[in-house]
């Protein structure tokens, strides 16, 4: 779909219950109330007008978010074919009739496009679904629409403002509308926090999951590299890449891995992978009681509201029964170099691979293509930020070089055999947490983004599980909690995270303040 199609849809949305929404209160407390009469989870039609109501409301009038890239002219017709399947009495399990947003770099073979953002690929209809989504499909959930993101998932510009695309514009954080949505899963984590939908996929190479769901106060995972299939999201690195369920509450996340986890042929990290594990079992809220989980006191912020935060959260594993090792010997080792290598040489191979076969009808071809698309349209493109790391990738040898096979090697022996791997082991951890990262910052789209080093590097090198879950506000602006394990421990995380977030129910629903409130300076 053109953004000009788009753009008309939404204002038939917009025009469609103008009516019914005359006398909206402000949006903050419209949020509040609407998530506490949400409709009859067994109507999948009802479900679906629900949000995409404050779809309309919110993402283009109101506060603007623009989390939602596309919506999907089907979602509708699909919700009554799934109502009239459960009035003659078949339900194809707990998320029938559930919506689901998808991160605009996943293939749907359907009428919505899929652009990672970029203007290049407008209007480009993939060839067919990507695994996930036919997981998704046949599991009966009403795909809503594609969110916005961060444009190619944030690996065109070291100097990019997280949330911006070409194609979906600015996504907006819910909790102050001038601060960051990080990301690159920025639109996601935005309609999940905003209540624009109940779930939400992200994917994330290096913190698109944890960050920006840590900072707009959901519940983000991001998986281990191999639980669920690759297939059909443009890449940037095989390595690292992979897709998450981005939720309001822990549940909800075993929820959609249950459906999403398993073996597909088309991903070759999925064949090694052992069975998916019993997530929603694993949800006890007694499961902290005997865990040991270590303290990770290099990642703290620095900040010492967030950290007094943090020191909360870490109170309340003892007080439910873990023992907590504190700290623990985990250093905060720089992968800048030998990380960006990987990056770099994966995405420009990966690149024109799943172009062939998503997107062969596109007019571009090559990394080469995509760089040149960009110059040509400059002013649209790159009005804020350029694509050096795009001409970086280009410049780089294939993934036979010495260079590219001694940063792999670097990065797997540093977080896995020295890092992740050798602490867990020695100290006989279930878990490690830290502050996933800081509150939000002023989104500049001079300068970039701004924000500190976060919790995300270490398990996103290594390919291991991690989950954030909410631990509070720190000034009106939520924070989270990190929650890494071994590979293939999503359950045990899950169950950890579950039992947090059941003690401590710190989530607050988002007041779309336009403006950061600031006290003033006492003199």
């Amino acid at each position: 779909m053109r953004r000009r199609r788009f753009f008309a849809s939404m204002g038939l949305l917009a025009s469609a219950f103008a009516m019914k929404n005359a006398r909206a209160q402000a949006p903050g407390v419209a949020n509040a109330e609407a998530e506490t009469a949400l409709p009859d989870a067994a109507s999948a039609t009802r479900t679906a007008r629900h949000y995409l109501e404050r779809i309309a409301l919110l993402d283009r009038q109101g506060p603007q978010l623009r989390s939602i890239i596309e919506l999907n002219p089907d979602a509708l017709p699909i919700a009554h074919a799934l109502d009239a399947e459960r009035a003659a009495g078949t339900v194809r399990g707990p998320l029938h009739g559930v919506p689901v947003v998808i991160k605009d770099n996943i293939a749907t073979g359907d009428k919505m496009a899929t652009t990672a953002g970029s203007l290049a690929l407008d209007g480009i209809c993939a060839t067919r679904d990507a695994y996930l989504v036919e997981r998704l499909r046949a599991s009966g959930v009403v795909i809503l629409g594609k969110t916005n993101l961060s444009e190619w998932a944030n690996i065109r510009s070291s100097r990019s403002a997280s949330g911006w695309s070409g194609r979906g514009g600015l996504a907006r954080n819910p909790y102050a509308l001038d601060r960051s949505t990080s990301g690159s899963s920025s639109g996601s984590a935005a309609a999940v926090a905003a209540g624009l939908t109940r779930m939400a996929i992200g994917t994330e190479t290096d913190g698109s999951i944890v960050s920006p769901s840590s900072i707009m106060g959901v519940v983000g995972l991001k998986p281990t590299v191999g639980r669920i299939s690759r297939d059909g999201i443009i890449p940037i690195s095989h390595t690292q890449d992979t897709p998450g369920p981005i939720t309001r509450t822990v549940s909800d996340a075993a929820l959609l891995l249950t459906a999403l986890a398993g073996t597909d042929p088309r991903d070759p990290a999925t064949l090694g992978a052992p069975a998916p594990g019993d997530y929603l079992g694993a949800l006890n809220k007694d499961a902290l009681r005997g865990a040991r989980i270590g303290v990770a006191r290099e990642f703290f912020t620095g900040h010492d509201e967030v950290d007094q935060h943090i020191e909360r959260a870490i109170a309340q594993l003892t007080l439910r029964g873990a023992e907590v090792i504190d700290p623990i010997d985990l250093p905060k080792v720089s992968y800048d170099t030998e990380e960006q290598a990987v990056l770099l040489h994966e995405f420009k191979n990966d690149l024109p691979l799943w172009l062939a076969t998503f997107a062969p009808h596109a007019p571009i071809r090559t990394l080469a293509d995509l760089i040149a698309f960009n110059e040509a349209q400059h002013a649209r493109e790159m009005p804020y930020f350029g694509q050096e790391l795009f001409i970086q990738a280009e410049a780089l040898g294939g993934l036979d070089s010495d260079v590219y096979l001694q940063a792999l090697a670097a990065c797997r022996k540093g977080a896995r055999d020295n890092g992740i791997d050798r602490v867990i082991r020695e100290q006989r951890l279930d878990a490690i947490v830290a502050p996933t990262g800081g509150t939000a910052w002023l989104t500049d789209l001079i300068n970039g983004d701004s924000a500190g080093d976060g919790f995300s590097t270490p398990a996103a090198v290594a390919g291991y599980p991690h989950l954030t879950v909410p631990a509070g506000l720190v000034r009106g602006l939520p924070v989270g909690l990190s929650f890494v394990g071994p590979a293939w421990s999503e359950a045990r995380i899950l169950g950890l995270g579950y039992a947090f977030e059941q003690a401590t129910q710190w989530r607050s629903e988002p007041r779309f303040t336009k403006r950061t409130s600031i006290p003033p300076l006492v003199v």
